[in-house]
């Protein structure tokens, strides 16, 4: 499949990327001006595209679209929306335009519910507000909503849904995993987890 990567140079979205090409996809790396692309796998092909402003064809000839993008942790409020709400919605968009077959985002725990008192909260709303977005879209879609991040690669064993310790940590190694295999296993159609690793 042709699977177009946002956020394909960041920590969780470099590891999407190798994971697509492990699993015979063609992985797409969606970039903006400037971007290192050094760090990406040899042979990944590039489209050039900045969530804040996506070029119509963004989407086009995908088959599936793999959201892993995001503002990072000290950006301001107007550019958590900018990407995370309003940059998620916009290749929602474009995406379904596209004829793409399944959209798989990466969200955060407690973005099905965001606590107003919550100290992240603002982001926590951008995410919520993409992910309904996206529910309402008529794509098929997969919603992985991973505890805290770390940078290890992970085991791959990993535990989804209710019982999923808020307090745990998601390797981005089995985030990634998760991510690549939600892009055509029918199990992940239609479908929002939280995810941890053990």
């Amino acid at each position: 499949m042709q699977v177009l990567v946002a956020g394909a140079t960041g920590n969780t979205g470099r590891r999407v990327v190798e994971k697509l090409q492990r699993l015979g996809h063609h992985p797409i790396a969606l970039i903006r001006e400037g971007s290192d692309t050094s760090i990406l796998p040899r042979g990944t092909t590039t489209r050039h595209g900045d969530l804040t402003d996506l070029p119509a064809e963004a989407c086009n000839g995908c088959d599936s679209v793999v959201f892993a993008a995001g503002s990072g942790g000290d950006t301001s409020a107007e550019m958590t929306e900018k990407v995370d709400r309003d940059g998620a919605k916009a290749l929602i968009d474009l995406a379904k335009h596209a004829g793409v077959s399944k959209f798989v985002m990466l969200s955060t725990i407690g973005a099905d519910n965001p606590k107003p008192d919550s100290d992240l909260a603002h982001y926590l709303q951008a995410k919520h507000d993409a992910d309904e977005h996206l529910m309402r879209s008529g794509l098929d879609y997969a919603i992985l909503r991973p505890v805290r991040l770390t940078d290890g690669d992970g085991s791959g064993d990993m535990l989804f849904g209710e019982e999923v310790d808020p307090e745990g940590i998601a390797a981005r190694g089995d985030v990634a995993a998760t991510l690549a295999d939600a892009v055509s296993n029918p199990s992940w159609t239609d479908k929002a987890a939280r995810m941890q690793s053990l």
